[in-house]
């Protein structure tokens, strides 16, 4: 989250960007990092996810990105309060359909 790689590339396709806040990266990360990589999925996470994504509704956001590997074992658009892109996903389609194509996207 704290990498430049998303804000980037939605910038260069003019799109606005809310980050979760300081503190909520710190916890979205040891969520992660304890619970979710070690396959532990508990329902305070999913509670503490949605409270964030809720937050980044109210601050006007129409979407929100799952852009961590694991976070999407937990939130999906049936959970969440705002609709969701996996980068998982997106990216494996994005190489699929690139591979299939061939050449450039």
């Amino acid at each position: 989250m704290d990498s430049q790689v998303y804000s980037e590339k939605l910038a260069a396709q003019g799109l606005e960007y809310v980050r979760p806040t300081p503190a909520e990266r710190e916890e979205i990360s040891r969520i992660i990092m304890e619970e979710l990589v070690c396959g532990v999925f508990k329902p305070e996470a999913v509670a503490y996810h949605q409270q964030v994504i809720a937050r980044m509704k109210d601050a006007g956001c129409d979407s929100v990105i799952l852009g961590c590997t694991e976070i999407p074992l937990i939130m999906n658009d049936s959970n969440s309060p705002l609709p969701t892109l996996d980068s998982t996903r997106l990216l494996a389609r994005a190489a699929l359909r690139r591979a299939v194509q061939g050449g450039s996207p």
